[in-house]
């Protein structure tokens, strides 16, 4: 089971897919890359929108691509958000309703600045006031504001997963590979937006991974990706 755990496919939800149809098509190119599973992530920033109306919004969306897809062999999609961080974010109880499925993670966009002890250390409370793992979005995009080794040391030392986008194999592939071997990435993921310019791209990823590595580290991945969703914690109602 290959899955894909950073997407924007809902339509119309926010910078993502554009359209009902985009989605579809998405949703193939996900099947023919040979992606199993998807995890719809629409971007939430708690400082513009309210929870509520988000959920609102995301759930009609997803409703319209289930019932465009009924019947077809198409990727399984769970329902998810990519959540912006902000100062004492481990306090706020809506989290909950924006983990990944029925688990108890959560993907965590943080701000692209200087991390400051005090905000690791709200990451963590996460974790340890609501038992929520966060998984750290592209944390490629955050590694030119501080020194990479030292701040994933202190990473690796906290509840976290650690997320990268495939575009950083593709395009950085020396700096990733070596991030890879030292054990600093968990999982990869696409952050899929469009049909063009940012479409899915795992399998260029897991093919140029298993080249160069080997299939260790793609089956230390997929193990990983496999155990998150397999953690049914969290219920719904």
């Amino acid at each position: 089971m290959k899955i894909d755990f950073h997407t924007h496919i809902l339509p119309a939800v926010d910078d993502g897919s554009s359209s009902l149809e985009e989605s579809v098509e998405l949703l193939k190119m996900q099947k023919q890359r040979g992606v199993s599973t998807v995890v719809a992530t629409p971007h939430f920033y708690p400082h513009r929108d309210k929870p509520e109306r988000f959920l609102e919004r995301r759930n009609k969306a997803f409703q319209k691509l289930q019932a465009e897809i009924a019947g077809q062999q198409l990727p399984e999609v769970i329902l998810g958000a990519e959540v912006y961080y902000f100062n004492g974010i481990s306090q706020w109880e809506g989290l909950k309703d924006l983990t990944i499925g029925e688990t108890n993670y959560l993907l965590l966009e943080m701000p692209g600045t200087q991390w400051t002890d005090r905000m690791l250390e709200d990451i963590n409370s996460i974790y340890t006031k609501q038992g929520i793992i966060p998984i750290i979005a592209h944390i490629e995009r955050y590694i030119n504001f501080f020194n990479w080794r030292k701040i994933l040391k202190k990473l690796a030392e906290l509840q976290v997963v650690i997320q990268v986008n495939g575009s950083f194999f593709l395009e950085h592939g020396k700096f990733a590979f070596k991030m890879l071997k030292e054990g600093y990435i968990d999982i990869i993921a696409s952050d899929c937006h469009n049909t063009t310019s940012r479409k899915p791209n795992l399998h260029l990823v897991r093919e140029l991974i298993e080249r160069q590595l080997g299939e260790e580290y793609l089956n230390r991945i997929t193990l990983t990706e496999q155990t998150i969703l397999s953690k049914t914690i969290n219920s719904r109602g």
